[in-house]
């Protein structure tokens, strides 16, 4: 029986993760956050080797755009030099690693979803860090996934974002506030439990490398909230505005919609954005009605 290391088991993705592995009979050890310092190689060693798992999934990273540009080190400490430690303890133990990374790895300069050999060429930090944990751990171990994705809402929301898109359009909503959305950004919005039951598969598989795993399809972020509020039945005052609208010291790229080539290659497949998003809405109404009703 497989033995999982999950670090972050109480995040928005880590969550989901949780739920799917343990369905699936995976033997799970859930590691906080908090608990576990990636930058830290003495921990990362002594935590590994107390559970010696066969497989490691960190989904430790600082994905927070504009703090990434203000505190570059920190970035790099934990989505470049995190990655490593786990790269070389995981390689001594002989354990797989799941290593998340993101579209932001893009520019944004291509009309096409972008694949696995298209070259990076990240605009922020953020993105450069993403690159530089990716290289580190495919030069110190062979025996990883490396999983870019993009857009990410689920349940559990996310501690560091305050939420996701979906949470925030609906709570806009129920203020009754004007509502404007960026509609010169293209990506996939993407469900953290469709992720997390590819992931699943995949570490089952021995085809190690590099996967872009997103839903099918693209929008804009206004697409997306529009989207929302169609399937919730809601009037909002909702109109498209443009990145400029909204100034940031940080560029993002136009497009980072991801190509799932290597991924259906391997016969994995991930639904619709507009099936996910339909199938997270309807169970978010009865999580909500379960907890009314308790």
């Amino acid at each position: 029986m497989t033995r999982v290391l999950l670090i972050g088991a109480n995040g928005q993705l880590g969550t989901d993760l949780l739920t799917v592995l343990s369905r699936a009979n995976k033997v799970v050890f859930p590691i906080l956050h908090s608990t576990c310092d990636v930058c830290n190689a003495a921990q990362v060693e002594e935590l590994l080797d107390a559970y010696k798992p066969d497989c490691v999934i960190s989904t430790a990273a600082l994905h927070k755009v504009e703090e990434c540009e203000r505190n570059p080190i920190r970035t790099f400490e934990v989505n470049a030099t995190g990655a490593l430690n786990l790269a070389r303890t995981t390689r001594r133990l002989g354990a797989v690693l799941v290593y998340f990374s993101t579209d932001y790895v893009f520019g944004g300069d291509k009309c096409l979803p972008y694949d696995e050999l298209d070259r990076p060429a990240p605009l922020n930090v953020y993105g450069v860090s993403k690159v530089a944990g990716e290289l580190l751990v495919t030069c110190t171990t062979d025996r990883f996934f490396i999983v870019r994705t993009t857009g990410l809402y689920g349940y559990a929301g996310s501690s560091g974002k305050g939420g996701n898109f979906v949470e925030t359009m609906l709570q806009k909503a129920s203020e009754g506030v004007p509502i404007r959305v960026v509609n010169d950004q293209t990506l996939t919005p993407t469900s953290t439990l469709d992720l997390a039951e590819v992931v699943q598969r995949l570490i089952e598989s021995d085809a190690f490398g590099l996967y872009h795993a997103t839903s099918e399809g693209e929008c804009s972020w206004y697409d997306f909230a529009r989207q929302i509020f169609a399937l919730q039945k809601l009037g909002v005052d909702l109109a498209p505005a443009t990145a400029a609208d909204f100034p940031s010291a940080v560029r993002r790229p136009s497009y980072s919609v991801l190509s799932k080539t290597r991924l259906n290659s391997i016969g994995l497949f991930m639904p619709p954005w507009q099936a996910s998003l339909e199938r997270y809405l309807y169970g978010r109404l009865h999580k909500l009605t379960s907890v009314a009703s308790g």
